[in-house]
């Protein structure tokens, strides 16, 4: 075996050996820094729009998001689905499977998205009145929805390869091809929009481009000798039988999260403009792009640690999932309280980093941010134990927790609380939603633990005290 090879199969076999807590900083620390940086996309538009457009770009961008969302969850139904049984079949050994789970992956990644987006093109202002696009907004969402459209293919293969990049044992590689879209559009943003007066147009253009670098750098590692797993032409042809359907039951579940996410921000964005008016949408515009700073460091860890615990759960050590299941709970749970008192205490500086000082939007996103996110603390353990269940293939459980808070809790109180409530209760319906679906979530997570306890047994493991004890 070539010493590159040895090294390849070093950075893979780690994940099966090397200290818990080593490899979780490892895989989940470039994560999160190519996260956070990856979150700029959404933050630095608002930012730019709401200084260089204002309130009704801001809006604009807010209300056709849930087109974006929609897209992307074609995206994670391959890209999730594909990785999850990627990693397993690593651990397994299976190496040409694995290859040709990432061939297929990648055909669907770009194609599909490409197709779709065509089609959508074709029906955009039709579609943009559907999710309740105002007259007034219409003009800038249809400018600013046409051309992240026009990338929606090189994104979403793109945000797929980079996950394949982390499973193949090289996390700084797939956290670069962030750093890489997340700079770009950083200084494209103002240079569109403030220099080449561009508006809203130029940055949806930024993104654009921003993503399609992030697309090369990705194409680059897969095509180059350094990686474990290569991106070969054979394996472009799709096996539908042996290959895509197995890993798109997998997806299946967060492929509907995100579809009734999107749904959701619909609802959600009718309410808000019925019960607040535009302001009101904008508002929460602010605050979506607020909390994906806060939530991207947990996210991170979600996409460092799934491949950990699907490479363990294949390698049969059973133990190590669910201490890894542990860490992750507990580190992501530290950090949703950090951002829950910076919400509470700071709401008046983080609006201004969107908004002038004298903006009528102010005192309104500080009654919006104190509300929306008071249930902050209890919502990584639904996103950790969801992020258990993928990585182990069990596609309908990992998808309770999210499905549970949206379809089962949150859209129904948009309907349940305004009437009551007013405005408040559009806000309300989130944190009431996180507490309730947190209550079932621990249920679930509990009778994992407890089989996961009984297969160690079985293969005569004797891990350390998990996060539940088989007692309790």
């Amino acid at each position: 075996m070539s010493t590159i090879s040895s090294i390849q199969m070093d950075s893979t076999a780690q994940m099966g050996t090397d200290s818990p807590w080593r490899l979780l900083v490892r895989f989940s620390l470039p994560s999160i820094v190519g996260m956070v940086v990856n979150a700029m996309y959404n933050i630095v538009d608002r930012m730019f729009i709401g200084y260089g457009v204002g309130t009704l770009g801001i809006a604009a961008v807010t209300i056709s998001f849930p087109i974006m969302m929609a897209m992307m969850a074609f995206s994670i139904l391959v890209g999730v689905g594909a990785n999850t049984l990627f990693s397993i079949r690593m651990g397994e050994g299976r190496k040409q499977d694995a290859e040709r789970i990432l061939g297929n992956a990648f055909s669907l990644l770009f194609f599909a998205p490409l197709i779709v987006s065509v089609f959508i093109l074709f029906q955009l202002d039709p579609i943009l009145r559907l999710i309740g696009t105002s007259e007034w907004l219409l003009p800038y969402a249809r400018t600013y929805a046409r051309i992240i459209l026009y990338g929606s293919a090189l994104s979403s293969a793109a945000h797929g390869l980079s996950h394949f990049i982390r499973s193949d044992g090289h996390p700084q590689i797939s956290m670069i091809s962030m750093l890489i879209g997340g700079i770009v559009n950083t200084i494209l943003d103002p240079l569109f929009i403030f220099v080449f007066n561009w508006g809203i147009t130029g940055a949806a253009w930024a993104t654009v481009i921003a993503q399609t670098l992030s697309f090369a750098w990705c194409m680059a590692y897969f095509l180059s000798p350094r990686a474990n797993i290569r991106l070969h032409r054979r394996n472009l042809r799709l096996d539908l039988r042996h290959i895509v359907l197995p890993f798109l039951i997998l997806g299946f579940t967060p492929f509907v999260m995100n579809l009734a996410n999107s749904l959701l921000n619909v609802v959600l964005n009718r309410s808000l403009h019925r019960y607040g008016g535009e302001n009101a949408v904008a508002v929460m515009g602010i605050l979506m792009a607020y909390m994906s700073i806060i939530f991207m460091p947990t996210f991170g860890i979600t996409q460092g640690i799934q491949p950990l615990m699907g490479y363990n759960y294949g390698a049969n050590k059973y133990s190590r999932v669910r201490i890894f299941f542990r860490l992750s709970v507990q580190v992501t749970t530290v950090l949703m309280c950090a951002g829950w008192v910076m919400s509470q205490l700071f709401p008046t500086p983080i609006l201004r980093m969107f908004v002038p000082a004298d903006s009528e939007l102010i005192p309104i996103g500080i009654r919006a941010l104190r509300i929306f996110t008071i249930a902050f603390p209890v919502v990584a353990f639904q996103i950790m134990t969801s992020t258990l269940f993928q990585a182990i293939g069990k596609p309908i459980q990992a998808g309770f927790p999210a499905l549970s808070r949206q379809l089962l809790f949150f859209i129904p109180f948009l309907f349940l609380f305004p009437p009551f409530f007013g405005l408040d209760g559009v806000y309300l319906a989130a944190p009431a939603s996180d507490l309730l679906s947190f209550t079932l979530t621990v249920f679930l997570a509990r009778h994992e633990m407890k089989r996961l306890h009984a297969l160690e047994k079985q293969h005569g493991s004797h891990p350390p005290v998990a996060f539940f004890d088989e007692t309790m």
